[in-house]
């Protein structure tokens, strides 16, 4: 990986795109607008910057995109472009590939918050200007701030954030567990009264187990991988507590017999089918049970139904904090979500960096959280009413992004999550006396590329 100065070829000579950067990157957005003139920038036409951005909440990007070029006054205008692919592996390879070979058709790109170290030790995207970086920072919540920074700096900006709440059946549960011990004794205690009782979890061989594991662990004082490379999967007893919790959960009664194959909308769906008393899921399930009808109900007969009683979605399905590992120590939840970065082949880094603090503004954010369940990242929102009526468990949300978690800042984090979930799947033969030296010796080889394809 080329890490630097990289230069860029494209008709103009091949130290064009350096003289872009180091005007963006050292002396800030002000300065940098000067220097373009001095490196060749004032070709005839209007500035047109290429959003690139992923599949979901096209419409509301491409909204803002529209806006954002208005405000600009005239001085560029935003181009929404779709990244090709639905998953976000075949998108990361999408835009490594165009990155690599010097491509200058991208300008600013929406990027899945764990491609930030990659991208940044990489070369890829541009550090943000410290004037820059000031504004993005004042009033964004401090966890989704740290997905975007590596090494001390700020390689992007956090458009929206994702994390995970318990969500149970009120009608069979009347209070919440408070933690995971609590809750798979309250699901064994339904199983034997021939309720629903299963405790829906991400299981699969997926980025979803990576993520319940990490989730485990942080909410047990642990870390995968400090942001200096050092593995510390295996220290104290941390580890050894969350492969614990998933051992339990999948060899218990309370375990779906499919929880090594479950995903979020298998989670969700055995949820509304009145097979499952808990799940850990994201806030997006509130809507699909809303427009579920509620979702299912319990007969007199303990037998789960859809017979449409005319009760509210709130009437039967509840939410709380995620559950601690760690009696009276709050859960430290993952949190995913997108960044936007600024492309170091850009032509015009100046009017990116502009318009990154645009796309992301208030109004944006709010739109995007309001039409397509996508969190915002600005502190101030979670007092908007707009918001407060979309997100019934706001304050939850709130509380729980206060003390959230991120994933490891590391380039090699897509090596790491292949061998965490390799090793985690079927969470059922997890064997915590075993498992956690095996995973400590297997990042240590997947942080050097041994044994895996990057």
């Amino acid at each position: 990986m080329m890490v630097g100065r990289v230069p860029v070829v494209d008709g103009r000579g091949a130290g064009h795109g350096w003289c872009l950067r180091v005007a963006a990157v050292a002396v800030g957005v002000v300065l940098a607008a000067a220097m373009l003139v001095g490196c060749g920038s004032g070709a005839p036409g209007r500035v047109v910057l290429i959003f690139d951005t992923d599949t979901d909440a096209v419409d509301q990007l491409r909204t803002a995109a529209t806006d954002c070029s208005q405000v600009s006054g005239g001085r560029y205008t935003i181009e929404q472009r779709t990244q090709p692919s639905r998953n976000t592996d075949d998108n990361r390879l999408y835009l490594a590939r165009r990155l690599a070979v010097q491509d200058t058709g991208l300008d600013i790109m929406e990027l899945d918050d764990i491609w930030t170290a990659e991208f940044a030790q990489a070369g890829w995207i541009l550090p943000y200007p410290p004037e820059v970086a000031r504004q993005v920072e004042q009033g964004t919540l401090p966890v989704p701030l740290g997905t975007a920074t590596y090494q001390g700096r700020l390689y992007a900006a956090p458009l929206n954030t994702a994390m995970q709440l318990l969500w149970y059946r009120k009608d069979l549960v009347p209070e919440p567990p408070k933690t995971w011990d609590e809750m798979i004794q309250m699901a064994e205690g339904l199983a034997a009264r021939g309720l629903p009782h299963y405790i829906e979890v991400q299981g699969a061989r997926y980025e979803g187990l990576t993520v319940w594991f990490n989730t485990l662990l942080a909410s047990a004082g642990g870390e995968i991988v400090s942001e200096n490379g050092d593995v510390r999967v295996a220290r104290g007893d941390a580890a050894r507590r969350a492969v614990g919790v998933m051992a339990r959960v999948a060899t218990s009664s309370a375990a779906d017999p499919s929880l090594s194959l479950s995903h979020e909308d298998e989670t969700r769906l055995a949820m509304q089918e009145g097979r499952a008393a808990f799940e850990v899921n994201y806030p997006f399930v509130y809507a699909s049970m809303s427009e579920a009808g509620g979702g299912a109900f319990i007969d007199a007969q303990g037998r789960p139904t859809r017979q449409d009683t005319g009760r509210h979605v709130g009437d039967v399905f509840g939410w709380a904090a995620y559950p601690s590992v760690v009696a009276g120590r709050p859960a430290s939840v993952t949190v995913g979500g997108h960044n936007l970065g600024v492309s170091a082949t850009s032509r015009h880094p100046a009017e990116a960096f502009e318009a990154v603090q645009c796309l992301r503004n208030r109004d944006n954010q709010l739109r995007y959280a309001v039409a397509v369940q996508r969190l915002p990242t600005l502190g101030a929102l979670y007092g908007d009413p707009a918001l407060l009526t979309r997100y019934p468990a706001w304050r939850e949300i709130r509380g729980s992004l206060d003390r959230a978690s991120v994933r490891p800042k590391t380039p090699a984090y897509k090596n790491i999550s292949i061998v965490v979930s390799e090793l985690l799947n079927p969470p059922a033969r997890i064997n915590p006396n075993t498992v956690v030296d095996q995973l400590s010796d297997q990042i240590t080889k997947a942080i050097t590329s041994q044994g895996l394809v990057p």
